[in-house]
């Protein structure tokens, strides 16, 4: 109808911390200060990347001695720009219909925020963000698309920032730059570094540069080998590396090192390069590289098993705070606080006791299950408070008794067992086998349940590569198997392919 007032419908999709709501109240006062009636309103997400919250707004042109009538919830087709804070939301939105390509500006940043499915995979369980990216191209009338988290982490902003650089930028709303500089300038806070940020979002959505989604690495490369080490004892260790083993493989072994020693001491790296050492088979030439690769590689993952030691270790070192404070945008001198969630079953507890303790106790169902109904509840620790950090670093201590305890003594029993059936199916001349029971190592992570699932996919691999010795193909069917097994949580994958190997 003719003489209807402009009417602009638009919505904003945001994760828990985004400043999602700090986005939708500065257009809501680029509206108002334009003279235009402005409303909005927010359905909140169920967690933080469980679903993001919804926020909707309406801008509608001055209608002097007028009252518009506004929606609530925006409506699949009715949206006339739609601002997602991550890229996966985007897709959402797509999804929900809330992207039309005769309607919709699309402003979306194209980094990643995993979600808890992504994460839960064994194995890459990562969504493909190209494919997403195509179908927004063609899904939205123009799309406008750039890693908006680092863009306003370089400017030392925040995303909203950004995203508001972007909307001005898009000419999607019928108001000039300066008006969208003003907004950022009476908001009073942070405005010399959001205004950094949105101004270059802002020419970046101008030129309409083309987007494509950075692949996440997986595999980060190892650093180069040091010439010179910490410390006399490491530098001998360094040497030897040098003296024994074949050059391609000098940076694996010390990232290796640098790991086990890290996680216990110096002589726990000597005995890293005794369990390496068999493997390095010069008659195989340039395989002969690779699988010393690969055992440097899976024989320090085993030997630097996660445990409550390295857990709470890890929870309070100087390099945590660093890294919490980056990733809030918080200076050194701010005042940050981290509460620390702990479930240990009665296995975690186990584990850390000497072993002879631990025996003793499993031996008495009545002490285990009185230690049980204790331990059956989780436990939240304020490490930043003296208590929590005392607690954390009293745990983290047992490192110096941890060669004596339950859970070192099954870890490095499971170890040599694996390494031996290895060296065994190496000294057989099955070469690419014993590379691939080295890689099944993979499968077994974490710790508490996550570990306890992975070791019995693993033990199911190894019972399997029994089976296929001889056969010409083992080394790629005990590949195919270890890729199933890292497909799903569930081990659906994995039985499929049992099946069709006819190992079950």
């Amino acid at each position: 109808m003719t003489g209807e007032p402009k009417h602009l419908c638009i919505a904003v999709m945001a994760l828990g911390g985004q400043g999602g709501g700090v986005l939708v109240d500065w257009i809501v006062d680029l509206a108002e200060h334009a003279g235009w009636t402005a409303q909005a309103t927010s359905v909140a997400g169920v967690a933080q990347r469980t679903g993001a919250t919804i926020y909707y707004l309406e801008l509608v042109e001055p209608t002097p001695g007028r009252v518009p009538v506004m929606a609530l919830m925006p409506v699949p087709g009715d949206v006339d720009v739609l601002i997602a804070a991550e890229l996966m939301e985007a897709g959402r939105a797509v999804e929900r219909g809330l992207v039309t390509p005769d309607r919709t500006v699309l402003i979306a940043s194209g980094h990643r925020t995993y979600a808890v499915q992504e994460k839960i995979v064994p194995g890459n369980g990562l969504a493909d963000g190209a494919a997403v990216v195509d179908v927004l191209r063609s899904a939205a009338r123009r799309l406008v698309i750039a890693d908006m988290q680092s863009l306003a982490v370089t400017h030392g902003s925040v995303i909203s920032a950004s995203l508001f650089g972007a909307l001005a930028g898009s000419g999607a709303l019928p108001f000039e730059r300066p008006a969208f500089e003003a907004v950022i300038e009476r908001s009073g806070v942070g405005v010399t570094a959001s205004l950094a940020a949105m101004r270059e979002a802002a020419d970046l959505a101008a030129s309409r540069q083309r987007f494509e989604p950075a692949e996440p690495a997986l595999q980060a490369e190892p650093r180069p080998l040091p010439a010179q080490a910490s410390s006399p004892a490491l530098q001998a260790l360094v040497d030897r590396i040098r003296a024994e083993f074949p050059a391609p493989a000098w940076d694996w072994l010390g990232e290796g090192l640098a790991r086990v020693v890290d996680w216990q001491d110096t002589a726990y790296g000597t005995e890293y390069l005794d369990r390496v050492a068999p493997f390095h088979r010069p008659d195989l030439g340039a395989d002969g590289h690779g699988l010393t690769i690969e055992a440097a590689r899976w024989i320090a993952v085993a030997m630097s098993y996660d445990d409550v030691i390295r857990v709470a270790d890890l929870k309070t070192r100087a390099s945590r705070r660093a890294r919490i404070l980056g990733e809030i945008g918080a200076r050194a001198d701010d005042v940050i606080g981290a509460e620390e969630y702990f479930h240990p079953r009665l296995a975690e507890v186990m584990g850390v006791l000497p072993r002879h303790w631990a025996d003793r106790i499993g031996r008495s169902a009545l002490l285990e299950s009185w230690l049980s109904a204790r331990l059956a509840r989780g436990r939240r620790i304020a490490s930043q408070t003296v208590r929590g950090h005392l607690q954390l670093r009293l745990v983290a201590g047992l490192r110096r008794w941890r060669r004596g305890n339950r859970r070192h003594a099954e870890e490095q029993a499971h170890l040599e067992a694996w390494l031996r059936f290895a060296q065994e199916v190496l000294h057989d001349g099955e070469a690419a086998l014993a590379v691939e029971i080295l890689r099944s190592r993979r499968l077994i992570k974490g710790y508490s349940d996550t570990h306890a699932r992975g070791s019995g996919r693993f033990d199911h691999l190894m019972r399997a590569a029994r089976g296929l010795r001889g056969r010409a193909d083992a080394g790629a069917a005990l590949a195919s198997l270890r890729e199933a097994a890292l497909k799903d949580a569930e081990g659906r994958a994995l039985a499929d392919r049992l099946k069709a190997l006819s190992l079950v």
